[in-house]
């Protein structure tokens, strides 16, 4: 599925803080970042959390289903992201039968929405 040309998400997200995790914990294995591509695809990575996205768009909003490594071990499960008024971005993501987080995020000085 490809992005409408309207989706005000695609590019690169920089995660800023968390209601659950310190920002120490989110920038543990590198800069944590949400990348929404064009083309039904994205990533996320925090902590030691590296996933990709299947993604369903809106102008202002995505949905997403993910599925990748913390720790070693596989996990997945599905949220969501949202633009908010003042640019930045807020993303309710939940791990399959576990935590449930809500992370904020910037969009990244070096992206440019496609």
């Amino acid at each position: 599925m490809r992005a409408p040309t309207d989706c005000l998400l695609v590019g690169r997200w920089r995660i800023v803080e968390a209601d659950i995790w310190e920002r120490d914990h989110l920038d543990l294995c590198g800069p944590a970042m949400l990348t929404v591509t064009d083309r039904g695809h994205g990533e996320i990575a925090f902590g030691a959390l590296q996933a990709g996205l299947e993604i369903a768009y809106r102008r202002s909003s995505i949905g997403f289903t993910w599925q990748g490594c913390d720790e070693m071990d596989e996990v997945s499960g599905d949220g969501s992201a949202e633009l908010l008024d003042d640019g930045t971005l807020q993303i309710e993501f939940a791990y399959h039968d576990g935590d449930e987080a809500v992370l904020k995020a910037k969009r990244d000085a070096s992206s440019t929405a496609c």
